[in-house]
């Protein structure tokens, strides 16, 4: 037997069935991996797919993290794209990754909406309409997950979000503490972190002109046909016409597209065919005009040196291994169905939450890649100083501390902190901070279970 194949082997032995809360689930034998499904709705079924860390210690003084990973699109799966090309222990040649993020916490990674990868949805009717409507179902998960389980209530559970996970991170964020309240949920809440987030769509669109204007990529004329059209989106969502703010959104990145020679949204150093996230997609829909976006719900990553991606990989090998997979379920197969069903959502801003849970005194913790375009750290130090918080005044006037990595030379970042709000600047980085830059990420997220 092979190396390739034995690796394979060990990676499917020892399943198990496994009943939680009446939810379908399954795992290894020694339980460091279980995954299932919960339904959330009637006709709605959530994935998730739980790891528990090598380092894990069940010391009662110092809990063991866990952490919450959440993907944006909407519809871009976290069992999928943040697992297998991010912080999972698994690169997608199924091979250990040196970086995981297993090392520092535990990992709940969970396809959310309803749609999203391995989730599925028996009717359209069933898709979740709203951002408050898909919290609500990461509500019931984590319900099912955690109400049965004493070990994973004394864990910290930190929701780590990316792009537009951050809108559901921060809704869900508040929900847990009502339900906390409550006692209808047993969970202890660690903090929220916003990587690359998409809390404020008007902040992050009028920062995308000025910003390749600077760095070249954009002219005079360029600028001027961007700035038509962030007005023109400015004032859609003032009247909260937000999906004809989705509309112009798209308009805005064809214009962004063509006057920038296709500049990649995820790096702005790059041309989208240069990204290692980017491919070749196809549309969502006759409505959805924007190739960008459902690259990334789509996220097909082609394996150097190999046939495979990872569409192809979710599809094949793993879904073979998780078992549980219904038939007809094809990963990824609603995605698009997810997006327009939030097309009304999609250009909302969720900055009030984010006051809200600075009030309650949640830790939230901001991160943002240097040369990443659509969340752009400019547009992101723009909603950030729209905050009420009684201490913004103050930190946005605080210096920030250079960060440095593994003994290497040179500036990785900076940050600064003020009681229980907490922002990073990563350089070197675009969307995708932990696949960027993998060390600072994680001297970031020990910080961060350490506040």
């Amino acid at each position: 037997m092979g190396r390739y194949h034995f690796a394979l082997f060990l990676f499917f032995m020892f399943l198990i069935p496994l009943i939680s809360n009446g939810a379908m689930a399954a795992g290894t034998v020694d339980g460091s991996e279980q995954w299932g499904y919960v339904e959330v709705r009637p006709k709605a079924h959530m994935f998730w797919w739980y790891y528990k860390s090598p380092q894990r210690t069940e010391d009662p003084n110092n809990p063991w993290p866990i952490i919450l990973w959440l993907q944006g699109g909407p519809g871009a799966s976290g069992v999928g794209i943040g697992n297998f090309q991010e912080v999972g222990p698994l690169d997608t040649f199924l091979k250990p990754r040196n970086s995981t993020w297993l090392q520092k916490a535990d990992l709940l990674f969970v396809d959310n909406p309803v749609g999203t990868g391995y989730s599925f949805v028996e009717d359209d009717a069933s898709f979740a309409k709203t951002d408050e409507e898909a919290a609500a179902d990461l509500i019931t998960l984590l319900i099912s997950l955690f109400n049965s389980d004493e070990v994973l209530q004394k864990s910290p559970l930190y929701v780590v979000a990316e792009s537009y996970g951050g809108k559901w991170a921060v809704l869900l964020g508040l929900s847990a503490l009502k339900a906390i309240e409550a006692e209808t949920l047993k969970l202890n809440l660690g903090g929220i972190v916003l990587g690359d987030t998409w809390l404020s769509p008007e902040d992050f669109v009028f920062s995308w002109a000025p910003l390749l204007k600077d760095v070249s990529r954009l002219d005079n004329k360029g600028v001027e046909k961007a700035n038509n059209l962030t007005q023109n989106i400015k004032q859609q969502i003032d009247q909260g016409e937000y999906e004809a703010a989705t509309n112009s959104y798209f308009e805005l990145e064809e214009v962004i597209d063509a006057y920038s020679n296709s500049v990649d949204f995820y790096n702005f150093l790059l041309d989208s065919a240069f990204d290692p996230l980017s491919t070749t997609t196809v549309e969502l829909s006759q409505k959805v005009k924007s190739k960008r976006n459902s690259r990334y719900l789509a996220s097909l990553r082609s394996v150097p040196g190999g046939e495979a991606d990872l569409n192809t990989l979710m599809n094949g090998v793993l879904k073979e291994k998780l078992k549980i997979i219904p038939e007809d379920v094809q990963w990824g197969g609603q995605a698009g169905s997810v997006f327009m069903a939030l097309a009304e959502e999609f250009m909302k801003p969720r900055i009030n939450e984010v006051d809200e849970l600075l009030a309650k005194g949640v830790n939230v913790t901001i991160y943002s890649g240097q040369v990443d375009l659509i969340c752009s750290t400019k547009g992101t130090e723009a909603w950030v100083a729209k905050l009420k918080w009684e201490g913004i005044q103050t930190f946005l006037s605080m210096n920030r501390s250079p960060l440095y990595c593994g003994g290497e030379k040179g500036t990785k970042g900076f940050t600064k902190s003020l009681r229980n709000l907490h922002f990073y600047w990563i350089l070197n980085a675009g969307h995708y901070v932990p696949l960027d830059q993998p060390c600072v990420s994680l001297d970031m997220l020990d910080n961060i279970m350490h506040y």
